[in-house]
């Protein structure tokens, strides 16, 4: 089974190879979701370190419908990521409505290639999960991340596992979200070949101010990530 890891600093990412995960989602702000890693932090991790780099193509918080320079925007940052030597690139576009902009999706994986495509956690906004995975096959994404439209994947597993028999091995289904130690192993149990973790842990500050609110600073743990590798690679 496949770790991958959503590392929001440089650190998280050295964490994440140093503890034997197989891959990074590289991403910025996780307290709002993820957002575009800076330029400089895609440049360090793909020069200093050798894991699997999948960065998350998202230019804002908020909902998944971009106005035209959100997009061109988009487009700019995965031609970056291609430029630096990335993996993959985690993506998507939502209509108003928020089923899948299938026009704007398509164009993303089109400039992506040849890196591999993941539609991100936008597929768990959207009002008809079985027909999107349809879509999402034909247009040659490789893999959805997503909780199963619940708080956690662990509650989401009945659409997980749903998703999973009628994917059928023509796209991953990658479940995320509130993945961690204690239930690692019901992933794989139920016949997932990938999941998603980001095995964070909080960063005390002595001199945190409250300036900027209280958003705490977080970490993907070493311990955390080695401890859940070594769950999912012991015999069930």
């Amino acid at each position: 089974m496949i770790l991958e890891i959503c590392a929001n600093s440089f650190q998280s990412a050295k964490n994440a190879q140093d503890a034997g995960a197989q891959r990074i989602e590289l991403c910025s702000e996780l307290c709002v979701g993820g957002v575009t890693p800076s330029y400089g932090l895609i440049k360090q991790v793909t020069e200093d370190l050798s894991i699997e780099t999948y960065v998350l193509t998202r230019p804002r918080s908020g909902n998944f419908t971009y106005s035209d320079a959100e997009f061109e925007i988009m487009k700019r940052d995965i031609q970056v990521c291609k430029d630096l030597g990335c993996s993959g690139i985690v993506s998507g576009v939502l209509n108003e409505d928020q089923s899948l902009d299938i026009e704007r999706t398509q164009i993303l994986i089109e400039i992506a290639k040849p890196l591999t495509f993941t539609f991100h956690r936008a597929f768990d906004c959207i009002p008809n999960p079985i027909e999107t995975l349809e879509q999402l096959i034909a247009l040659g994404v490789n893999r959805i991340l997503t909780s199963g439209q619940e708080v956690s994947a662990e509650k989401g597993m009945k659409l997980l596992k749903t998703l999973n028999e009628k994917a059928n091995k023509r796209i991953i289904i990658l479940p995320g979200s509130g993945i961690h130690l204690d239930n690692a192993k019901l992933f794989k149990a139920a016949g997932f070949i990938e999941i998603h973790a980001s095995a964070s842990k909080v960063i005390q500050d002595k001199n945190k101010s409250s300036y900027f609110g209280e958003i705490q600073q977080t970490v993907s743990d070493f311990e955390s990530i080695k401890s859940i590798i070594k769950s999912i690679n012991d015999e069930m």
